[in-house]
């Protein structure tokens, strides 16, 4: 006769063996995920320069942009989100990201959106690309209002290391903030 708990760790250690398999099958080495991606943050840069033209200055002024096309967060007590999207030094596409969070709490409904971060130093956007995983803090500042306005890129914003702005919002859920957001390079 089997013992229960053997069984039970057999079963979890053959689940994560599973999942890594997976996991690793779809790394993404040699597929046209990043075409995906790319032309995903094109549009979606594209987009944010015509709704709210102020973001093409911080651009400019910017060492570096993370843009999230499309991230997809839901919530019933417990919640989550997910997105894949690229880092933009000059104009240029230099590494992959996903983005996940988790969130507990009074929380119902689901919401897509994008979000782009401006590294407005050089020492935040070195910061982030070194670290195995960044995560968003509450000192991020808000370039785009939950109102959807646009604040001006005046002196004051642009002291900022890290402004984020959060747009294009669908869905039935309350709030886009980042904080306790995890990003991380990837594979596409």
């Amino acid at each position: 006769m089997s013992n229960p708990i053997y069984s039970r760790r057999a079963f979890t250690v053959g689940a994560l063996a599973v999942g890594s398999v997976l996991t690793a099958c779809g790394n993404g080495v040699g597929g046209r995920g990043s075409q995906t991606i790319d032309a995903r943050v094109s549009a979606t840069v594209d987009e944010m320069y015509r709704t709210y033209p102020n973001t093409q200055q911080l651009a400019e002024k910017s060492n570096g942009m993370l843009v999230m096309p499309l991230v997809t967060e839901a919530g019933l007590g417990l919640g989550g989100a997910y997105g894949r999207g690229a880092l933009l030094v000059d104009g240029i596409t230099v590494d992959y990201y996903s983005v996940l969070k988790g969130s507990g709490g009074f929380q119902i409904g689901a919401q897509q959106y994008a979000h782009v971060l401006f590294f407005m130093t050089e020492d935040a956007l070195l910061s982030f690309r070194r670290a195995p995983g960044w995560a968003a803090g509450a000192d991020l500042e808000y370039v785009i209002s939950d109102k959807g306005d646009s604040v001006e890129a005046a002196t004051t914003t642009a002291l900022s290391p890290v402004l984020a702005a959060v747009f294009g919002r669908a869905g039935l859920r309350v709030g886009a903030t980042l904080e306790g957001t995890k990003y991380t390079r990837i594979i596409p």
